[in-house]
């Protein structure tokens, strides 16, 4: 039986405002970077995950600075929601010197181990192994970290998706999955090519796992959710498999203006927007419209910051080509 898994956890209102600010900067920081990508000075492509921001901020505010994140190549928000800052991030989009990985990786491989982001990943899937990996080798060592792995609704009919659940459930490893079902793959309605309706969590049955879903456009469920979740797995009890239903509200990528969607179900899920949403809530639970207003306030001048600093940055040299390919640092071994 599907259900919606609650948990007694809560957070006082300081804690909710801080809730509250992370999602005002994921939005506010890709709204930035679709307008530089329409001025053309993102290189490449981008995956946008606006309309999506409580999960990564929900999550985010329930786990250890020693645990660690695996994300999709829509991995923005997971990256500044553990704590990175913006104008790494954003110069990194833009391909300059002072991006994350000196403008080599680009929109989709942002990494920082400092940060426990342990990488964006462009390949559907090939992340949950890998968070297993990493998940695998805390049980080995004797830590409490927890690998936390999101990835799409389009990930379920994966071969890897199935290894990894299989994995995680034999070894009782301290992995969280996190599917981000936004309803769509690329361009394909989910439902159409799976065979139940909730892809993530009607299949946690077959590994002996509970089936979870979550609204993923709240934050404070998404933080419930994610804290018991994530306190099983590092009491040593194994991994979950949560399902967090949400709608990006844009197309697949910069590249997709997202008209094969119904104009219906686009409004329907518009004004389930997670951050009006939020806002309101936190009116009715004692905040004031100053302590918000000061938030959006502050959060719009360190984006406009971070687009200075980053349009500031170098553009990368013939230098850095071969850094970071080799073990060493070059190719001259090689010779």
């Amino acid at each position: 039986m599907t259900s919606t898994k609650t948990a007694p956890t809560t957070i006082d209102l300081t804690a909710k405002l801080d809730l509250y600010r992370c999602q005002v900067a994921l939005r506010k920081f890709e709204q930035r970077a679709y307008d530089l990508f329409l001025e053309n000075f993102v290189k490449g492509t981008s995956h946008l995950s606006i309309g999506q921001e409580a999960i990564a901020a929900g999550f985010a505010a329930a786990m250890k600075k020693t645990d660690w994140t695996f994300a999709t190549y829509r991995g923005h928000a997971h990256t500044l929601a553990r704590g990175v800052p913006m104008t790494p991030v954003l110069a990194e989009l833009l391909g300059r010197t002072n991006g994350l990985m000196a403008g080599k990786g680009g929109s989709m491989h942002l990494t920082s181990v400092e940060h426990g982001v342990m990488g964006s990943y462009a390949i559907i899937g090939a992340h949950l192994p890998i968070a297993c990996g990493a998940a695998w080798s805390a049980q080995y060592r004797g830590t409490d970290q927890v690998a936390v792995c999101f990835f799409g609704d389009g990930s379920v009919n994966i071969g890897a998706f199935h290894e990894a659940l299989n994995f995680a459930a034999i070894w009782k490893l301290p992995v969280v999955f996190v599917c981000e079902n936004n309803l769509w793959m690329e361009y394909t309605r989910t439902s159409e090519v799976t065979a139940v309706a909730n892809p993530a969590a009607d299949r946690a049955a077959a590994y002996g796992l509970e089936s979870i879903i979550v609204d993923g456009n709240d934050a404070d469920a998404v933080f419930a959710v994610a804290s018991t979740a994530i306190a099983r797995a590092r009491a040593g009890e194994g991994p979950s498999l949560i399902e967090a239903t949400t709608y990006r509200h844009g197309g697949h990528s910069r590249a997709d203006p997202g008209k094969y969607r119904p104009e219906a179900e686009v409004a329907e899920w518009l004004a389930k927007d997670p951050i009006p949403r939020y806002r309101a809530r936190l009116l009715e639970e004692g905040a004031s419209e100053e302590q918000l207003t000061t938030i959006e306030t502050e959060v719009a001048a360190e984006v406009e910051v971070a687009t200075e600093e980053a349009k500031a940055g170098g553009i990368p040299g013939e230098d850095l080509l071969m850094k970071d390919v080799w073990a060493d640092g070059g190719s001259s071994w090689r010779n």
